[in-house]
């Protein structure tokens, strides 16, 4: 009788039996073996420098481009703190030489859906090191309802597999850091538990200190055994829209232009982009506290989408709206096509609302609905999308907005 050559179980008792030149292997030890060579290669090749082929920082920056449209400057300084990330992690001590390069953790400013987060989930793609992102808007102080502030380092660690080593090079992403501000510098009988006490809470970890972390999140508690995570080699990024930041920014500039010169120096001015001024005093009057400013020592600032930028983004990144929407039709075989004016009148909407390059798609879905529930149950093969198409089905999302 046939029967496995590993476990021994006989043909009837397995659901697959494969034949080799001098024995038999069955379905559940095929499985059992993969698990061992898949656990065995992670260990091996996840987060080991030795394996990363280091990207310049031009090259990282050609890789956002495939994805994210504009933001140069951005991109640019994103390319280098991660360049200098890995060389860091790769630093070698030499006996002569007492020189230790610390990180430069960064902020990111820049309106909503300008791609802050899109520029951290593509990075995130590349890179062979522990990467998490977080979202501010949930943490409070210790003892509240909400997550603490180490709970970014738990899904950092879960990122990395529970490699404390590894978790101690990654990076990690902190989303809407702006909804953490001050709320006013008038005391309450109200405790602000999501505002300025979660960002004192956050100094040690992005100094660069031993936290205990919690393995699982949640709450603390005595009998819970804590994983020591130290900080000072994670690279914190942090990114937020900081509405409003703008009328700090104009009541700084026009403070320091009086006298004669001040319709001069006014305009120079770009009025329309005036987060390119940003600066951190302009946080600080935002809320943000000093000492957290000075542990965020890059400051960098994404630009207001034009119009142009719009229309690219609908057609010219890797994962582009209309691509997607291509595939998605595609999958039925059904050939779907933009008209220049279609597309035009989409940009022209989320130019309209400043919706962002993140209201695309409710435009988008907006438009289309009705031929993706129509389409897949008919006959016609071959679909083309016009401004008249669009102007129709865009009538019910002018109402709501």
């Amino acid at each position: 009788m046939d029967r496995c050559s590993f476990c021994g179980r006989p043909k009837k008792e397995v659901n697959l039996l494969i034949a080799g030149v001098d024995g038999h292997i069955c379905d559940s030890c095929i499985e059992q073996a993969h698990s061992i060579i898949a656990e065995e290669l992670r260990s091996v090749t996840d987060f080991d420098l030795s394996n990363v082929d280091l990207k310049k920082p031009q090259e990282i920056k050609q890789m956002l481009d495939q994805y994210v449209i504009g933001q140069d400057e951005a991109k640019k300084i994103l390319s280098v703190a991660v360049y200098n990330h890995y060389k860091r992690l790769g630093q070698k001590v030499m006996d002569d030489d007492d020189i230790e390069i610390e990180k430069s953790n960064i902020i990111l400013v820049g309106p909503t859906g300008t791609g802050k987060t899109l520029l951290a989930r593509t990075i995130a793609r590349m890179l062979k090191v522990p990467f998490t992102i977080v979202d501010a808007t949930v943490l409070t102080e210790a003892g509240y309802v909400g997550e603490d502030i180490e709970s970014l380092l738990t899904r950092l660690l879960q990122a990395a597999d529970y490699d404390v080593e590894a978790a101690e090079r990654g990076i990690v992403f902190i989303d809407e850091i702006d909804k953490i501000a001050r709320k006013g510098d008038n005391p309450s009988i109200t405790r602000d538990v999501s505002g300025e006490g979660v960002q004192q809470g956050l100094l040690k970890l992005l100094e660069g200190s031993v936290v205990n972390v919690p393995p699982q999140g949640g709450r603390k508690h005595p009998d819970q055994k804590m994983i020591p995570v130290n900080t000072k080699n994670i690279l914190f990024i942090c990114g937020g829209a900081f509405d409003g930041v703008e009328r700090k920014i104009s009541q700084r500039l026009n403070a320091q232009v009086v006298g004669y010169n001040a319709s001069r120096a006014t305009d120079k001015i770009d009025r329309t982009n005036m987060l390119q001024y940003v600066a951190p005093q302009d946080l600080k009057s935002f809320g943000l506290i000093p000492e957290i400013i000075g542990r965020l020592p890059v400051l960098t600032h994404l630009d207001p989408l034009d119009r142009d930028a719009l229309r690219n983004i609908l057609t010219e990144p890797k994962n582009a709206l209309i691509k997607q929407y291509v595939k998605l039709l595609g999958m039925d075989d059904i050939e779907l096509s933009f008209t220049p004016g279609a597309l035009d009148e989409i940009v022209d909407v989320a130019m309209k609302y400043k919706l962002g390059a993140r209201g695309l798609r409710g435009i988008c879905e907006t438009i289309m609905v009705d031929a993706m529930f129509e389409l897949p149950s008919g006959k016609e093969k071959k679909v083309r999308i016009d401004k008249a198409y669009c102007q129709k089905h865009l009538d019910n999302f002018h109402t709501r907005a």
